[in-house]
């Protein structure tokens, strides 16, 4: 079977258990899920469902999230959208309610039922923000990527005609930021897209260095993408407020010259300065905080970082991550939120020794272990860790111990960073820079990992199962049964967007 013909096959599976074609609103993907607006929850076979075996889990939200993972959840949802689109017109799910308004009064009250239990406006804000800056991380990833090989070409005096090209290549994205993040955020807001682009465009524009603002004169770039956010969501509120006052026969002209005209005079002399002094304040403070507490700051971060997915907290870390990639070329953060991807594999390895009657669990484990260490942390999450309890709060502690490490070399100096949001795990490698050489960067990296598996193990082994526990789960099992379970919860994500039942998702998986 050829590639395209496997991810047909998956797709077509998964429709049929979803309520099938009629039950399908909306149908998008982040990095590893599958995320389907439904209008009737209650046609999911959802043990069907998690039985498949491309399905690492399932996850609960304003959309139905399916967990397939990083590069095969991109290939499965255009033949899935394809297979959606090819269904009759007239079909409609089974079961259902006998029209199509009785089908979205059902859909919208099961979704604001399901909204209501743990949304508040700082979640939902923090959702949005992750909309913003989620569907830019592909190419923060490609970008970092090829910088991080320019760097290491460059240091080898390697192809001397073709690094100044791949630095182009790594540096125009970032260059332009601003502007696709203008872009998300005023769609994001209901505004129209391309006016939050052409007010962002002017923070990167050359010719602000002409401009002088509150004493001091505006560097190109000054504000960076908290500029660029600040400008588009003032764009957004300067077009609705057109929309409501100026007559329809003059719209079309006055309402983007406004527009523009005000954001732009606003963020020329005011968000600009305002935010670049914001901006500064985050990289200092990252700075001070790893050089002054490395080791501390290392512990807490990485052992408390699952937590804070849990309670959506992490998506207010996507812009930090992105100004510190903006200013400093990397952001040091990211692989020390890493290390709870660590502690989880660690103890998922503990599990597997701990339950040796239970085969189903531990099929669970060895099937999903290798996409852990590639940094994809649901299978281990909502199979294993989750499910158990105590095993979850074990992987926190070897995240600890792993953040703690590498916040101990920032501390003595030697600075290790991601040039890009998302991966974690082994998957952060080619992204991997630092002060001090490619070479100590990966191998404080390296070692990180290392103490964060051993100390996930061993704090699993030996704390992480009570005598009920181990009474309940180490039984006889059918080794062929899938054991992945669906859980209100989300698994790490360094990046910050990773998706939970009370945030977007986020492209990467600790």
């Amino acid at each position: 079977m050829s590639t395209d013909d496997k991810n047909r096959a998956v797709a077509a599976a998964i429709l049929p258990l979803v309520g099938g074609a009629g039950n399908i609103t909306s149908v998008a993907h982040c990095m590893t899920r599958l995320r389907l607006g439904l209008r009737d929850r209650s046609l999911v076979r959802d043990e069907e469902l998690r039985a498949l075996p491309a399905v690492m889990g399932v996850v609960e939200d304003d959309t139905y999230q399916i967990v397939l993972g990083p590069g095969t959840v991109a290939r499965v949802t255009p033949e899935f959208e394809t297979l959606v689109a090819e269904a009759p017109a007239a079909e409609a799910p089974a079961d259902s309610a006998s029209s199509a308004d009785d089908l979205a009064a059902q859909g919208a009250a099961i979704k604001a039922a399901r909204k209501a239990k743990n949304q508040t406006p700082f979640k939902l804000f923090l959702r949005r923000i992750a909309n913003i800056f989620v569907p830019l991380i592909p190419a923060l990833i490609g970008c970092g990527i090829i910088a991080g090989l320019n760097g290491l070409l460059v240091n080898l005096g390697w192809l001397p005609a073709v690094t100044p090209a791949l630095a182009a290549m790594a540096s125009g994205f970032m260059a332009l930021i601003a502007v696709f993040v203008g872009f998300n955020t005023a769609k994001e807001f209901g505004g129209t897209p391309i006016l939050g682009g052409a007010v962002s465009a002017i923070i990167v524009f050359p010719g602000v260095a002409k401009i002088d603002a509150f004493g001091q004169t505006l560097s190109p770039g000054q504000g960076g993408v908290l500029g660029a956010l600040g400008a588009a969501v003032l764009a957004v509120y300067v077009e609705k407020w057109c929309r409501r006052w100026v007559p329809e026969s003059l719209d079309v002209l006055v309402t983007p010259t406004l527009t523009v005209l005000v954001s732009g005079l606003v963020t020329i002399f005011g968000l600009m300065f305002f935010a670049g002094e914001v901006s500064t304040a985050i990289g200092d403070f990252a700075d001070w905080l790893l050089v002054h507490a490395g080791a501390g700051a290392g512990l807490v971060l990485g052992g408390l970082f699952l937590p804070l997915v849990m309670l959506g907290l992490h998506q207010a870390l996507i812009p930090i991550h992105t100004t510190l990639i903006e200013q400093q070329g990397y952001t040091v953060l990211l692989p020390i939120l890493a290390m709870a991807g660590a502690g989880q594999v660690g103890a998922a390895m503990a599990v597997y020794l701990k339950l040796p009657r239970n085969g189903s669990l531990r099929r669970t484990i060895k099937s999903a272990l290798p996409a852990g260490f590639l940094g994809v942390g649901e299978p281990l999450i909502y199979g294993v860790s989750l499910p158990l309890g105590r095993p979850f709060v074990t992987a926190c502690v070897g995240g600890a111990f792993g953040g703690g490490f590498v916040g101990l070399f920032s501390m003595l100096g030697d600075k290790v960073g991601s040039t890009a949001i998302g991966p974690s795990g082994w998957a952060l490698f080619p992204l991997l820079d630092g002060n001090h050489g490619l070479g100590r960067t990966i191998a404080i990296y390296a070692g990180g990992l290392l103490v964060g598996y051993l100390a996930g193990f061993t704090a699993t082994y030996f704390w992480g199962f009570s005598d009920r526990l181990l009474e309940e789960f180490d039984v006889e099992t059918e080794t062929g049964t899938k054991t992945v379970v669906a859980a209100s919860t989300t698994p790490s994500n360094p990046s910050g967007p990773n998706p939970n039942p009370e945030s977007e998702p986020e492209p990467a998986k600790a």
